[in-house]
């Protein structure tokens, strides 16, 4: 289905560059609504999953809020209560440093990558089931993303 037709445009765009732009918002928030019922199901946001990821992907190593804050897909998330949530759940501890005590290490715990697995596990599944495009075409898609954030 085209664009137009999902947003139920009539008029043309004014530019290729103004299709572009609603598409890529359109599109996010399509992909963001499936992922979050996905996330939903195990009691997980978008942004605690992402924090999740980054843990998992330091680990075994902790790492502190401030590498997490580089890390994160979601500029404007606070770090610090999506780690609170995650403590909460024991996907994470958390643990002052002996050497600044005004920082802390994170580390994903066990629970945290069990429960990482299993919603991996179900991305894979619905990822296959919603695309549409073959892996070349992935490919050349990341490609011109990369691109197009590398023009600004």
């Amino acid at each position: 289905m085209s664009l137009e037709t999902d947003i139920k445009q009539t008029k043309p765009f004014k530019s290729q560059i103004e299709k572009t732009y609603v598409n890529l918002m359109f599109t996010s928030n399509w992909a963001v609504d499936k992922q979050h019922t996905l996330f939903k199901k195990y009691g997980l946001t978008i942004q605690q999953y992402n924090v999740l990821r980054i843990l998992n992907g330091h680990y075994p190593a902790p790492i502190t809020i401030n590498g997490i804050i580089d890390r994160m897909l979601d500029k404007m998330s606070n770090a610090s209560r999506l780690v609170d949530k995650l403590l909460q759940k024991k996907f994470a501890v958390r643990t002052t440093r002996t050497d600044d005590r005004r920082a802390c290490d994170v580390i994903i715990t066990d629970e945290g990558i069990n429960i990482l697995e299993k919603v991996n596990t179900e991305l894979q599944i619905m990822n296959k089931e919603i695309t549409g495009i073959n892996e070349k075409e992935l490919e050349q898609l990341n490609f011109l993303l990369d691109k197009f954030r590398d023009s600004n």
